[in-house]
């Protein structure tokens, strides 16, 4: 395991300190959890981005006119994220 040493404000610091403690976790478990989270989104863009340069424009829009079609309960039921709602 690597140790990785970071400058931060001190208010972000505090900020930290305390997410942590209302998880009831560490503050190192805390960035841990973060950077799992930002390459989770990382690795989804990059996955987005290489599918979206070999597909089809046609295909996309035809998915997309069908996801506007939804109702907001046919999209809880079939997992859709609720922010792809806004």
């Amino acid at each position: 395991m690597a140790t990785l040493t970071i400058h931060l404000p001190d208010e972000k610091h505090n900020r930290l300190k305390q997410l942590a403690q209302a998880k009831g976790i560490s503050v190192n478990k805390l960035i841990e959890e973060l950077s799992t989270i930002a390459l989770s989104e990382f690795d989804a863009t990059t996955r987005f981005k290489a599918m979206a340069a070999t597909g089809s424009l046609e295909e996309g829009l035809r998915i997309l006119v069908k996801l506007d079609a939804l109702t907001q309960q046919e999209l809880f039921i079939t997992g859709i994220p609720s922010q792809l709602l806004k």
